[in-house]
């Protein structure tokens, strides 16, 4: 069964651009139905976590938004990280979620009892996902990766039964 969900930001929650304005505010893009299968996901039980190589007030934003506490940006080995979070929480490997984009993501990939790509991922993080999701990343991808979580656990239904 999994019991977290982590996630990586950038080509994942967000499409993967950023945009600087003159001030050099940053700006990213959300997609609005990742964060509703975020909090689906939580509503179910999972526990949620980010891991990102990048370091971003607007992932702060983004996480706090979305009730997310466990977040740890600007990691250079996020397989280091993620045996950290694991020893945490007292979870196995194989209790965990993963969706990436790129080859930073690869070892922490293989570590976990399930692991996606975006459906823009680069080719090697691709081949090296148990599943390749339909959406790109930041238009629903993480969405689409939380419905099959939740079918694997057995748990879509009753969190269908939450909406209608």
């Amino acid at each position: 069964m999994i019991k977290i969900l982590i996630m990586d930001v950038d080509g994942v929650l967000s499409d993967g651009k950023i945009i600087y304005d003159e001030t050099g505010k940053e700006i990213k893009n959300f997609d609005v139905k990742d964060g509703f299968g975020i909090n689906m996901a939580r509503k179910a039980g999972l526990q949620l976590c980010i891991i990102s190589g990048r370091k971003s007030k607007v992932t702060e934003m983004r996480a706090r938004e979305l009730l997310i506490d466990d977040v740890y940006q600007g990691v250079e080995d996020k397989l280091d990280t993620f045996k950290e979070v694991m020893h945490i929480k007292n979870l196995l490997p194989e209790e965990a979620a993963f969706i990436g984009d790129d080859l930073n993501d690869i070892r922490l990939m293989n570590a976990v009892g399930f692991s996606a790509a975006v459906a823009d991922a680069s080719e090697e993080t691709r081949k090296a996902a148990k599943i390749v999701l339909e959406n790109k990343g930041g238009s629903g991808a993480v969405r689409e990766f939380v419905e099959k979580i939740l079918k694997l656990n057995g748990l879509w239904e009753k969190t269908l039964s939450l909406y209608y």
